[in-house]
């Protein structure tokens, strides 16, 4: 089998395995409708993109309009992508008029492309197609593909950071996998777009080979990102849930340096003292910290502090995230579980669940975190 066959055959694998799960996600039911769809069209316009590889000439030669179109779509991807990020990190994202500015590329490419390409002769659309490599419209197309790489790895990271800092100050444990998939699944994808970038340069060399293989290699890679994306998503359904992105953060909540910041901390110093004291009191004598799904509103309506005034006790007062602020709570409480001699049968995975953690994983990391030690390691040596 040569080159060509295997890349051929690494398309057709990719391309199918995009629409299958493409057709999954647009028909199974769930409560996460938009944020399926939006990966459903990514995926069906990364297979639009890679079908490029298997086209016959004589397919293209015939419909040269499709094939010029085809082309553009790849304008379409990455904005896709960003709003699918979006739409999975906070669960009360919707589709607005003003998301249209990211079709704008899309546009602007479709247009120029119908004044130089689409309605051009026959002859002449076999001239431009013969000779794409060398012509200024490709180069164009290629120039604002990167920009958009550029551009939208740097949306989609500071939307997860976003969210990060939002889920730290307001939840504890159910959420953390979903920062941690949605930073892998951008981190993989995003560098594939800058190799792809590298391929395209050599595109215009005379480094043929090269070219051939560079594709084989960004096919194999662009494989094994979505039969891992399919087993990910098949292993864990938990992963797509969001948070709420209206709940703001202490920094924002806070008053600017433009106010009397010092009076005000003179007024209120004597009520936060209370209020830490009080919040203190209740998560020792209520446990409130055993619900695995604690979230900060939930302990503002039961210690009845209103939420923006207790974010900014814990995150700014305090100087803790919740996430880290309860979870000192659950370790301090498996210590001493840990050191009780009478509850010695309970296996260290019982403890967990019982303290609140719903994950083995970040319940020894919060408790070497804490202790420097391993659970079983603090059991042995109490």
């Amino acid at each position: 089998m040569d080159i060509d066959s295997v890349l051929s055959v690494m398309s057709w694998i990719s391309v199918f395995v995009s629409l299958l799960l493409a057709f999954f996600l647009l028909t199974v039911k769930t409560q996460n409708k938009l944020a399926n769809r939006l990966f459903a069209l990514y995926l069906l316009l990364f297979a639009i993109d890679n079908i490029g590889i298997f086209i016959s000439e004589d397919f293209i030669r015939s419909h040269f309009n499709s094939e010029f179109f085809r082309w553009t779509t790849c304008a379409l991807t990455l904005p896709v992508f960003y709003l699918y990020i979006v739409s999975v990190c906070f669960t009360d994202f919707r589709l607005q008029a003003k998301h249209l500015i990211h079709v704008v590329p899309f546009v602007i490419v479709n247009v120029f492309f119908a004044f130089r390409l689409y309605f051009l002769s026959n002859a002449e659309k076999i001239e431009f197609y013969d000779h794409r490599s060398q012509l200024i419209e490709l180069y164009g197309l290629q120039i604002i593909l990167g920009v958009q790489i550029v551009v939208y790895s740097i949306g989609v990271f500071l939307a997860l950071k976003r969210y990060k800092e939002i889920y730290q100050e307001n939840y504890t444990n159910p959420k953390t996998s979903i920062f941690k998939w949605l930073f892998q699944l951008s981190t993989a994808i995003f560098m594939l777009y800058y190799l792809a970038i590298g391929k395209n340069i050599i595109r215009y060399t005379d480094f043929d080979a090269l070219w051939i293989w560079a594709n084989v290699v960004m096919q194999f890679l662009a494989l094994i990102v979505t039969c891992w994306f399919v087993l990910k998503a098949l292993n864990h359904p938990e992963l797509f849930r969001g948070i709420d992105s209206k709940l703001e953060l202490a920094k924002d909540i806070l008053p600017k340096k433009n106010e009397n910041i010092s009076e005000v901390k003179d007024l209120q110093n004597d009520i936060i003292s209370t209020q830490i004291l009080a919040l203190k009191q209740y998560m020792t004598e209520k446990e409130p910290f055993l619900d695995p799904s604690l979230t900060i509103l939930e302990l503002s309506n039961q210690i009845e502090i209103p939420v923006r005034d207790l974010s900014v006790l814990i995150n700014h007062h305090m100087d803790q995230h919740f996430f880290d602020f309860v979870n000192e709570y659950r370790i301090q409480k498996a210590m001493s579980i840990l050191k009780n001699p009478s509850k010695s049968d309970l296996t260290v995975l019982e403890i967990l669940y019982e303290v609140g953690f719903n994950s083995k994983s970040s319940f020894n990391t919060s408790f070497k975190k804490y202790t420097n030690l391993t659970p079983t390691a603090y059991r042995n040596a109490s």
